[in-house]
């Protein structure tokens, strides 16, 4: 069977035709591309995509056709066997190597992320169970949080992986918080200073390892995907020495359903080294004293509206971002924006939100709300 021939049947199980004429078929304009993905699989598709060869109108609808038939396990078996044991070797999320993703992805351009955010430019799902705005899906993410860390005026929080600041100022600006944002982007950690210069806010160029402060809250919010399975346990130990007797920590994050490996284009070109935990990888390296008092998980959806919400901001925006990036850099952003839409809306992903005590809490941990806004 040729390289041509496999290609056109694996789709083909997806509903997915090549050269056809809806927004979901895939387009071949170089045949080259065929032997290139029977080769290589996702790194050769993704590559092919960039540079021309591949080409689709919606991605995203691609992608969750082909995550439901799950074609990426048909042509990744080398790769992913080889991403299995890298897991066990990712150096990504070590002392000496955690801000090299602050330079390769956070530190690409505040310009993109200016464009392509909503106004306090948080880069994690927004909350979408009221909202029809990115704006309102981030604003509500951002209050949903803060409810649930139960913020008081005077109180000193940690946000470890701060971003730009976003929620750090959110909390300093409607609750009356101090906090201290740490980030392993220079980029955000300048941006996010500026824009927070008014405040009781202080962003900080520091691994999260080297705090050792005493905080009344403690939260981070799309960081954990960066620590690293042989890390998970520093990350809490540092929670827990950071954190003041029945104080609150929040921690959201993406995270998969079953243990699974990361797609091998997405390893290589967008976030090196990242690594989507599930449950039992979270609950077997929580340390003694951190009590487990609420879990909320997102259904997809929520990330799918984020992830499209990005990339029409970043189209819309792309006349002006082109004079600083090139043709092969927004391809790759399609692919990569589109296909974690499609990812998620196939349910392949989840996003949780875990609310941990030190200690226990006297008289229990009640939100209140049951997550409502109202």
């Amino acid at each position: 069977m040729s390289s041509e021939t496999f290609f056109r049947d694996l789709l083909a199980k997806a509903d997915i035709i090549i050269d056809g004429n809806r927004p979901w078929d895939l387009q071949v304009r170089e045949p080259r591309a065929y032997e290139r993905v029977f080769r290589h699989g996702s790194i050769g598709f993704g590559e092919a995509f960039m540079e021309g060869w591949l080409d689709c109108e919606r991605v995203d609808m691609m992608a969750e056709r082909a995550y439901r038939s799950k074609l990426a396990e048909k042509i990744e078996v080398g790769p992913a066997f080889l991403e299995a044991i890298k897991v066990r070797l990712n150096p990504f999320g070590s002392r000496s190597r955690a801000f090299e993703i602050g330079k390769w992805h956070y530190d690409t351009g505040n310009d993109l992320f200016e464009v392509m955010l909503d106004k306090y430019l948080v880069y994690s799902c927004g909350y979408w169970q009221q909202a029809e705005t990115l704006e309102t899906a981030q604003r509500d993410k951002l209050e949903i949080i803060c409810r649930k860390l139960q913020l008081e005026p005077g109180m000193r929080v940690l946000d470890i992986g701060c971003g730009w600041g976003g929620l750090a100022r959110y909390a300093a600006e409607h609750y009356g918080v101090s906090v201290v944002g740490v980030s392993v982007s220079k980029r955000q950690i300048e941006l996010g200073t500026r824009l927070a210069s008014s405040l009781p806010v202080q962003l900080r160029y520091v691994d999260y390892r080297d705090i050792d402060e005493i905080f009344d809250r403690v939260v981070s919010v799309g960081m954990f995907e960066h620590v690293g399975r042989r890390h998970y346990r520093d990350f809490f130990a540092a929670c827990e020495r950071c954190l003041k007797p029945s104080g609150i920590l929040l921690l959201h994050t993406v995270g998969y359903l079953k243990e699974q490996p990361i797609d091998s284009w997405f390893n290589k070109y967008i976030m090196p080294g990242v690594e989507f935990p599930t449950v039992a990888n979270i609950a077997d390296s929580v340390g003694e004293t951190l009590v487990l008092e609420d879990f909320h998980t997102w259904e997809g959806a929520h990330y799918d509206k984020t992830l499209m919400a990005w990339f029409d901001r970043f189209q819309d925006g792309w006349d002006e971002l082109k004079k600083n990036y090139d043709e092969i850099f927004y391809r790759m952003w399609k692919l990569y924006l589109q296909g974690c839409a499609g990812a998620f809306r196939a349910d392949r992903m989840r996003v949780w939100q875990l609310v941990f005590s030190k200690g226990g809490l006297p008289g229990g941990y009640a939100y209140g709300h049951h997550y409502s806004l109202d």
